[in-house]
C-alpha cells in the first residue's frame, strides 16, 4: 500500500493549528491538519464548565472573524470559543482530519522529510508543525501521598462545585485558574483555602480600557523596554464573573483563607512558606506599576480617558495576611479535596527528532527548530508574551508559514 504524502503536516487543530492552516493556505502550501479528538478539544473537555476566555471578545480572536453573538467587551464562554474555532476552520476550509492521533515522528533515511506514524496509518511529510500548544500534560508536585485520605485532582479534571466531595477544599495555585475556581467554590458555599505563590497581578481594566489594550499600547505584549519578568510566575488576571481584577484581599474578605506557597506534608499536616505577605506586596507593586504607566501614557498622548482614583485604593489586610497560617492539619480543617491549579508540562515524546535541548525543552528561534523541517507553534514566549494567546499565535503562525514558503522555494530552485 502506498504511503500518503503531504508537504506540511500540522499536528493539532486548536487555535494554533487552525491559524497555521490559514496561513499555509494563503501561501499555497499543500498541508494536512491532524487532531486526535475534536477541533478545539481542550476547550471542550479539559476545562471547567464556567471557564471564559481570558480576554474580551474584541481582542481574543483571529483578525478575519468576529464573535457575532458576544458583546465586544464580554468574555466568551468556553463552548462559544470552541465553536468559534470550528466556524473558523470551516470558513477557511481547513483540511482537518479528526480522531487521528500521532504516535511517532522521525526523520526519513537518505531522503528529505519525516515518517509520521498515526493511529490511522503512516504519512510522509516534508515538514511537521507541532501545534499542540502549552497545555499538554497536567502537572502538580508530589507533595501529598495518595493515601493521605484526601481526594486530589488537577484543575483540568475539575468541572463544577457539585463534582467535589462534601467538606472544605484547598486550591493550590494563585493564577487565573486557581483564583477563579476558588471564588466559584466559595460562592457555592464551600469552605475554601487558597495557596498562593509568586504572581503577576495586573488590573483587569483601568480608565475604561481592558488590560489587553494597555498591554498593546504600553508595549507589554512585545516586552520591549520593559522590566524583565520572572519565569514561571502565575499570571493573575481573569475574565470570570464579567471580568474583575484578581485581588487576594478581596477573596479573603469573601471568606477564602489565603495561604502561602505549599511546601511540604507530614502526618496529615501541610506546611506553607512564610512568603504570602511578600508575594502579595510584589503583586500589588506590579499592579500599581501598570496604573502609573497607564496614567503617564494618557497624559503624554492627551487622551480623554476618565480618571479612576478608586483603583489606587487597597482593601484592609485580612487576618490571613497579617498573621499568615504556616501549617494546616487537613483533618481538623475538614479538607476533603485538594485541587491543583498548577499548570501543565510539555509532552513531545512522540517527536523523535533532534529538536530539543539538554533539558528536553524545544530548541527553537521563533518556532523554527534546530531540526530543519520541524516547527513549534503556540508555546509560551515563542515570540513574546502573546504567543500562547489566541491573538498572538495567529501572528506567529504567519511568520512560520512565510518561513516554510521560503524553504520550499530553496528546494524548488534549479540552476539554468
Amino acid at each position: 500500500m502506498p504511503v500518503e504524502q503531504i508537504d506540511t503536516l500540522v499536528i493539532g487543530a486548536g487555535q494554533s493549528g487552525i491559524a497555521m492552516s490559514e496561513h499555509l493556505r494563503d501561501m499555497k502550501v499543500p498541508h494536512l491538519v491532524l487532531e486526535r479528538k475534536r477541533v478545539a478539544e481542550r476547550w471542550r473537555s479539559e476545562r471547567w464548565d464556567s471557564l471564559v476566555a481570558n480576554g474580551p471578545a474584541w481582542h481574543d480572536r483571529f483578525p478575519n472573524l468576529e464573535f457575532d453573538d458576544v458583546q465586544p467587551d464580554a468574555f466568551p464562554p468556553k463552548e462559544r470559543v470552541a465553536k468559534y474555532f470550528e466556524d473558523y476552520a470551516r470558513m477557511i476550509d481547513a483540511p482537518i482530519r479528526t480522531g487521528v492521533e500521532v504516535t511517532n515522528v522521525k526523520r526519513c533515511d537518505n531522503r528529505p522529510g519525516f515518517i509520521v506514524t498515526t493511529s490511522d496509518g503512516v504519512i510522509e511529510a516534508k515538514r511537521v508543525v507541532a501545534a499542540t500548544g502549552p497545555f499538554q500534560v497536567p502537572q502538580f508536585p508530589a507533595i501529598i501521598p495518595a493515601d493521605a485520605g484526601v481526594r486530589q485532582l488537577h484543575s483540568s479534571a475539575y468541572k463544577h462545585p457539585g463534582q467535589l466531595d462534601d467538606g472544605a477544599v484547598l486550591v493550590v495555585g494563585g493564577g487565573a485558574s486557581g483564583s477563579q475556581i476558588a471564588e466559584e467554590l466559595r460562592a457555592s458555599g464551600k469552605t475554601v483555602y487558597l495557596s498562593v505563590g509568586e504572581h503577576y497581578r495586573p488590573p483587569r481594566s483601568y480608565r475604561n480600557r481592558d488590560y489587553v489594550w494597555w498591554l498593546g499600547v504600553l508595549g507589554k505584549w512585545d516586552e520591549i523596554k520593559n522590566k524583565l519578568k520572572k519565569k514561571h510566575v502565575a499570571f493573575a488576571v481573569s475574565g470570570y464573573d464579567g471580568g474583575k481584577t484578581i485581588d487576594f484581599r478581596r477573596l479573603a474578605h469573601q471568606g477564602i483563607t489565603v495561604l502561602g506557597l505549599t511546601k511540604g506534608y507530614e502526618r496529615g499536616v501541610l506546611h506553607f512558606e512564610n512568603d504570602l505577605t511578600a508575594n502579595v506586596a510584589a503583586g500589588d507593586e506590579a499592579y500599581f506599576d501598570v496604573l502609573r504607566e497607564a496614567d503617564a501614557y494618557v497624559e503624554r498622548n492627551g487622551l480623554d480617558l476618565p480618571a479612576e482614583p478608586d483603583a489606587w485604593q487597597l482593601l484592609d489586610d485580612p487576618a490571613c495576611l497579617t498573621e499568615p497560617i504556616l501549617r494546616l492539619d487537613l483533618a481538623e480543617a475538614g479538607i476533603k479535596t485538594i485541587l491543583w491549579a498548577t499548570g501543565f508540562k510539555f509532552d513531545f515524546g512522540w517527536l523523535q527528532v533532534d529538536a530539543f535541548d539538554e533539558h528536553g525543552m524545544p530548541f527553537h528561534k521563533r518556532g523554527i527548530s534546530a531540526e530543519s523541517g520541524i516547527y513549534f507553534l503556540g508555546l509560551p514566549e515563542l515570540t513574546n508574551r502573546a504567543s500562547s494567546f489566541i491573538y498572538g499565535c495567529w501572528h506567529d503562525a504567519k511568520y512560520l508559514a512565510d518561513h516554510i514558503a521560503i524553504q520550499r522555494n530553496y528546494v524548488a530552485y534549479e540552476k539554468d
